[in-house]
């Protein structure tokens, strides 16, 4: 079995061939480590030996090295190290997902993590942490203050869980800004915690609590939060439960003007939801990216969303995949785009929408005016297979023949283009640049494949990825699709 894959099991011996301490009594578990003696002072948390860390003499931690201690951690609590965390615990990211830890493997983990001064993402995606894992981390995090992301999506954490990450969040002790909560299992009662929490915290920046039971009331109160944090940037709430009710109360609160980014997708919106977002559109030009895919939202919605695409300066991209929406919805939204001067819109997504060559030069025209927009749609009906092997045609290999005639690498042609000089460009501004160039002609189709290659992260195109990769699996035969 791979080294990251490991199972860990209480009556197991660890790599090293070290033998396990047994638990012999129902004491406090702590870190004793021989070297540095028996940690004296008690701190419980919920008086529960399985979750104290004992960690009030925090020197003592400081003063054993961190394998040891992460060594001796396992013993204690009677798990199996895992290899990878030992290899990789001087690196800033630390991803353990779907390691099986447990509570004891996570306790282990925590009480390694008290002393840790390099790890400042940590990844616990489904590991059965569950509430009394929990309860570790966060002992852990009032002495950590170098963690910056935690993820424990999926880990059974429910509403006990939640009550100790709240109580934590409303401390304000740490550094952490990244939360990953998605898949738990939190209910109109665990969101009623968070946000609590979260209307004095701020520091929280990105929050991920999709994949969860959250319903109407549950849009009730992220809407009230939301009006008061100044602080949350990107809020994922896709994969839940909002209906209409929720949907607008949710809105209600979308005037923040720290919201950035913001996914709702496979939820039930519905007409009236859309009708509510397109008056946050109107009003709210902070929001930049719109996930409202698979919301239930038809022509009549659209039609109301669009509304709000005639005056809003900031959003960037507004993904519609998955509605029961037509032509007539896209026509909708391509023309309220046109008709706004000021747009910024970079990404139209209505990829399950089949449009006609009409609408296809419709959208030539509003191209020429907004050069950074690209919307994606589905088949084009009655596309000749003539203009289809033109649109085809391998973008990268245009670039790369035009190079060789002027003697230039292609790393060259991209960053003599970026007014900025430098291997690295926004989308937005990259995609406009390229439309707008003459020295190699490309459709929005070819420079839609060109991005895919060479975006690194969301939103930013590398150009040196091409020297990284090597330019032949640049030059794939992937077939593009108008």
């Amino acid at each position: 079995m791979d080294d990251d894959e490991e199972p860990l099991e209480s009556n197991s011996k660890d790599e090293d061939d070290t033998e396990l301490t047994p638990k012999g009594s129902d004491d406090a578990l702590y870190c004793e480590a021989e070297a540095i003696g028996t940690v004296e002072k008690e701190k419980p948390l919920k008086e529960d030996s399985e979750t104290d860390l004992e960690i009030e003499d925090t020197e003592k931690f400081f003063t054993i090295g961190q394998k040891e201690l992460y060594l001796e951690a396992c013993k204690l609590v009677g798990v199996v190290p895992v290899s990878y965390f030992i290899r990789n615990m001087e690196e800033p990211h630390m991803n353990l997902n779907y390691h099986g830890l447990g509570p004891r493997g996570t306790k282990a983990i925590a009480i390694a993590m008290v002393s840790n001064t390099t790890i400042t993402k940590l990844e616990l995606e489904d590991n059965c942490i569950m509430d009394t894992g929990v309860i570790c981390l966060v002992q852990m995090l009032q002495e950590n203050y170098y963690l910056q992301e935690l993820n424990v999506s999926k880990n059974d954490i429910g509403l006990e869980g939640a009550k100790v990450i709240s109580e934590f969040l409303q401390r304000n002790t740490s550094s952490l800004w990244n939360l990953g909560l998605s898949g738990n299992n939190f209910n109109e009662e665990a969101i009623d915690l968070f946000c609590q929490a979260l209307s004095i915290n701020y520091l929280i920046r990105n929050l991920d609590l999709s994949h969860n039971q959250i319903s109407d009331t549950g849009g009730e109160q992220l809407g009230q939060m939301l009006n008061i944090n100044v602080g949350i940037q990107v809020l994922n709430l896709s994969w839940n439960h909002f209906h209409t009710q929720g949907a607008v109360a949710l809105c209600n609160g979308l005037r923040n003007v720290t919201l950035m980014k913001l996914d709702v997708s496979m939820n039930g919106f519905g007409n009236e939801g859309a009708l509510a977002l397109g008056e946050v559109l109107r009003l709210n030009n902070h929001l930049t990216h719109l996930d409202v895919s698979g919301n239930d939202i038809g022509n009549e919605g659209v039609s109301r969303l669009s509304r709000g695409l005639e005056s809003n300066e900031g959003l960037q991209v507004l993904k519609l995949f998955l509605n029961p929406m037509n032509m007539e919805g896209a026509v909708l939204l391509v023309q309220a785009i046109k008709r706004n001067p000021k747009s910024k819109m970079e990404e139209l997504d209505i990829s399950n929408v089949l449009v006609t060559e009409q609408f296809v030069r419709m959208l030539d025209g509003v191209c020429a005016v907004h050069p950074q927009l690209d919307v994606i749609h589905k088949s084009v009906q009655g596309f000749s297979a003539k203009k289809s092997t033109f649109l085809m045609a391998n973008p990268m290999k245009l670039i790369q023949s035009y190079a060789d005639q002027n003697k230039i690498t292609v790393v060259d042609f991209f960053q003599r283009l970026n007014p900025a000089g430098t291997v690295k460009m926004p989308v937005g501004e990259f995609r406009k640049v390229m439309v707008q160039q003459n020295k190699v002609p490309l459709n929005r189709y070819q420079v839609r494949e060109l991005i895919r290659r060479l975006e690194e992260e969301e939103g930013m195109v590398n150009f040196s990825l091409i020297a990284e990769h090597g330019l032949g699996q640049m030059l794939g035969a992937k077939e593009l699709q108008p």
